[in-house]
């Protein structure tokens, strides 16, 4: 027993030896175990109870996906920078000796760490204001996906080839951003026909609806028109525009089955869809005469002695 005794007095003396000092308060190793531990499972439990937040407590209120989020994650983040202070506290550090090193590291995050800083606070801006949220279909930077997360260094889309693009938050501030879903999921689309001069105008448009209305992945309402857009060089150009829910994230399927069925339309009721055709006439004449232009300047004066 003595000897057990003996051992743990060891320990904590082992434990207690100063390391060094920083900011007016000396740290031992037994101060650091604790800090680091204490840390992990602050950041562990933190990101459960957003977790739980988000997907659990709020989950049967009719608040939306991304707003749950967005609360769950600055609760999180509150948690973090409250639990934190905690740790240091108890670990028997003096905050306030630590004014002068705070300084010194905000200098440093001016210079060093403008990028990171720039980031965190588009993070808590995107929060706050939501312009976008988990769930929306965006298009920032060239990239077409849905948003599956937001952190408070970058957001991270999912494209539909299933491939997750991590964007930093502060393209979100600084760059315009297309939200496809930002007051919900309805979205219009336009689609190009062109068909040969000799067609009427009216049975396009009376076949083009009825291919739209068939579709059951466009809405009747609002329902589907179409415009007559111009006269081309070779075509009479029409633009279907239809009304959908269920492809906002795949616009080019929808697309592809309207025109699939257009085709087939057309080619059963013998209506013609022209390819782009240039017609060249050569005058024959007029390069004769160009010819025998030429061949006259050719020919040189006639010289007389005198």
């Amino acid at each position: 027993m003595d000897s057990f005794s003996d051992l743990m007095k060891q320990i904590r003396d082992s434990l207690s030896i100063p390391l060094f000092e920083l900011g007016g308060s000396t740290f031992t190793l037994w101060m650091l175990l604790y800090m680091i531990a204490g840390t992990a499972i602050l950041v562990v439990a933190a990101s459960w109870l957003g977790r739980l937040i988000a997907r659990r407590l709020l989950v049967k209120s009719k608040i939306e996906l991304g707003v749950r989020v967005a609360i769950g994650s600055i609760v999180k983040y509150m948690i973090l920078t409250v639990g934190f202070v905690i740790i240091l506290q108890t670990a028997g550090i003096n905050l306030s000796s630590l004014t002068i090193l705070l300084g010194a590291l905000s200098v440093g995050i001016g210079f060093g760490l403008q990028n990171i800083t720039n980031n965190f606070v588009s993070g808590i801006i995107i929060l706050l204001e939501r312009p976008v949220k988990v769930g929306d279909r965006i298009e920032v930077a060239n990239i077409t996906g849905d948003v599956v997360d937001i952190s408070m260094r970058a957001t991270t889309i999912v494209t539909n080839d299933n491939i997750s693009i991590i964007v930093p938050n502060s393209q979100f501030i600084s760059e315009t951003v297309i939200n496809w879903s930002h007051t919900d999921r309805d979205v219009r689309f336009n689609f190009p026909i062109g068909v040969s001069y000799k067609e009427d105008p009216e049975i396009i448009r009376r076949v083009l609806l009825e291919i739209a209305l068939n579709n059951s992945g466009v809405l009747h309402d609002p329902k589907p028109d179409v415009l007559f857009l111009e006269f081309s060089d070779s075509a009479m150009i029409f633009n279907l525009r239809v009304w959908t829910r269920e492809y906002t994230t795949r616009p080019g399927v929808l697309k592809s089955q309207l025109y699939y069925e257009v085709a087939r339309r057309f080619r059963e009721l013998g209506i013609e869809i022209p390819f782009p055709q240039r017609d060249v006439y050569i005058r024959q004449k007029e390069a004769d005469a160009q010819k025998v232009g030429k061949g006259v300047e050719r020919e040189e004066p006639v010289k007389h002695n005198g």
